[in-house]
């Protein structure tokens, strides 16, 4: 029998003449589908703040945007064609050169630069890949089968949709005139059924769904809340300076299908299907949150229980960002204005939400947040002063921070060890499945620099959080992949084959599962982390293997289909990920 908490108000006086209260409430919260997971409290290797590794090669591009390709573990790299110039040469194999518009000259020509790469994370080997839109500032997506759905960008990219499959031979497939309106700096989004809405962009205060391939669409959907979300700085006598605030605005699907999306310092529930407005949300005082204003932000992880119509939650974390002004200061004033030191909490899904704030260790703008196995959140890369922009930031953060949201206020917090690479404007961060993170780009120059303050960074590196350890290795548990099922329809039960020393018990245990995101400019599009209800554990099915059985999620809502990297979680210590498809 699963109690619920609240039930205990009664359990509570009806037990409280017996001697024994204090050890049957232990047991009533221990058994209770509403606990915090006890193996995400866990702090395995307490004095061990991570690790950087440096990569022995880079891919010759700077790391604008980045996304990891399930079962094949390539990670796709590529910058923009803006500047006709990168640091890796177009192989003869993938010529004829294409021709491409350079910003500063405003002149077509003949570009045989590489800008964009497939980097295999394993054996770090390159592979050139071709484009032909310019994707600077674009957005995208995994579809259901775990190919790239890239759209917007910039000029002759802004309305195009591309597409990219993971084999040795593949190469972008382009559509420049797919979308209705331009889509630069826009966010792309992953519904339910499996396809994709993208929204906004500059100058589009709008949104549309990505056609089918070979497509165009004829129509986009008008949204006023990108136009109220829209600040300019008055300057008498001149005209106004354009500071926006709301580009990449964060959009999430909620377990009911609605969508919450912020931008600026507000946000709203949107059906999409009806295309109407269903609740605006409580202002997050401070500052803007939202490019050039950047700050992070996370879907926290989803619980699941063994009760199949248990309500689930969905709570938002946004961190950092700037005043609203900054962008201004940056690039009129040439002053550097500090970043906004603060993380914000939301349940989106709660009938009265409410903003509940707390300081981090240091200011932030432009870092990246990574939800890792464990539960926890990785914030990396940024800067504590300034805004996004061309050479608008400076004292970079080296110092990620751990952030564990199931940890009280005060002692959420952990500065982790320093990388000595400064990863500012157009850094990203990728989950990786064994557990480390990829860390790439930064580029604050309009165009390639190797002479500027911070220049035109090229270099990878790989960080390596605290359960990584090298006094946990041997307990880290494995799954044997080939022994478990590695895709399920929604609401099935899943047989998980579990290599471990220990024994497993519900109270130090948790399985996850981890959608790869889009990476750039500080969002992660699509990011989600599924804590799924372990209905069964058989420990010693054959020596030092147990089977863990697991639910799989209900419905899209709660995890659209596609590929995840599932873990398993023992005491704060998770295993290398698999990939694993629901659909």
């Amino acid at each position: 029998m699963t109690l619920s908490i609240p039930n205990l108000p009664l359990l509570i006086i009806a037990m409280a003449a017996t001697s024994k209260l204090v050890f049957i409430l232990a047991v009533l919260l221990l058994v209770s589908g509403h606990r915090a997971s006890a193996a995400a409290n866990d702090d395995p290797a307490p004095y061990f703040l991570g690790k950087w590794e440096l990569l022995p090669n880079n891919p010759g591009i700077s790391a604008m945007h980045s996304v990891l390709l399930p079962n094949v573990d390539e990670m796709v790299i590529f910058d923009a064609t803006v500047w006709q110039i990168s640091r890796l040469p177009l192989p003869d194999y993938k010529r004829p050169c294409p021709m491409h518009q350079n910003k500063a000259t405003n002149v077509t020509n003949i570009d045989c630069w590489c800008h964009s790469v497939f980097y295999n994370v394993n054996t770090l080997q390159v592979t050139p890949l071709k484009v032909i839109t310019d994707t600077w500032c674009s957005s995208g997506g995994l579809d259901v089968n775990g190919n790239l759905i890239s759209t917007g960008g910039f000029l002759g990219g802004s309305r195009t949709t591309r597409y990219l499959w993971g084999c040795p031979t593949c190469d972008w497939t382009e559509y420049p005139t797919a979308l209705k309106d331009g889509r630069w700096y826009a966010t792309q989004v992953l519904l339910a059924d499996g396809s994709f809405l993208i929204f906004g962009g500059r100058d589009s205060f709008s949104y549309e769904y990505i056609p089918a391939e070979r497509t165009e669409n004829a129509y986009s959907i008008p949204f006023q809340f990108l136009r109220d979300t829209y600040d300019v700085y008055r300057r008498p006598g001149q005209d106004d300076f354009r500071l926006e605030n709301n580009l990449y605005p964060f959009v999430y699907l909620v377990p009911d299908g609605n969508l919450y999306i912020f931008a600026n310092n507000r946000s709203i529930l949107l059906d999409p299907r009806a295309n109407y407005v269903l609740r605006e949300y409580p202002p997050l005082p401070g500052g803007a949150r939202n490019y050039p204003s950047t700050s992070t932000s996370v879907l926290l992880p989803l619980k699941l229980y063994r009760d199949y119509y248990a309500r689930v939650d969905a709570e938002v974390l946004i961190c950092g960002g700037s005043v609203p002004e900054a962008f201004y200061f940056g690039e009129v004033e040439k002053r550097l204005v500090p970043a906004l030191d603060d993380c914000a909490r939301m349940v989106v899904t709660s009938p009265d939400p409410v903003w509940t704030t707390e300081k981090m260790p240091t200011p932030r703008v432009m870092s990246d947040g990574v939800l890792l196995p464990t539960g926890d959140v990785l914030l990396i890369n940024g800067a504590e002063l300034g805004s996004a922009g061309w050479k608008d930031a400076d004292k970079p953060c080296f110092k990620p921070l751990l952030y564990k949201p199931s940890k009280p206020p005060g002692s959420r917090f952990t500065e982790l060890a320093p990388s000595d690479i400064p990863r500012m404007y157009h850094s990203v961060a990728n989950l990786l499945p064994d557990g480390r993170v990829f860390v790439g780009g930064s580029n604050d120059n309009d165009g390639y620099q190797d002479w500027a303050k911070f220049p035109t960074e090229l270099r990878l590196e790989k960080f390596s959080p605290p359960y990584l350890a090298p006094e946990l290795a041997d307990r880290r548990p494995t799954i044997l992949v080939d022994e478990t099922e590695k895709a399920a329809p929604y609401g099935k039960w899943v047989a998980i084959k579990v290599k471990s020393a220990e024994m497993l018990n519900e109270f130090d245990l948790m399985v996850t599962m981890i959608a790869p995101p889009f990476v750039t400019h500080s969002i992660s599009m699509n990011q989600r982390l599924i804590e799924l209800a372990i209905i069964e554990i058989k420990n010693d099915v054959y020596p030092g293997v147990h089977e863990v059985v697991v639910a799989m999620p209900p419905s899209g809502n709660i995890a659209p289909p596609g590929y995840y990297m599932l873990s398993v979680v023992l005491k704060g210590i998770p295993s290398p990920s698999m990939w694993f498809q629901v659909k």
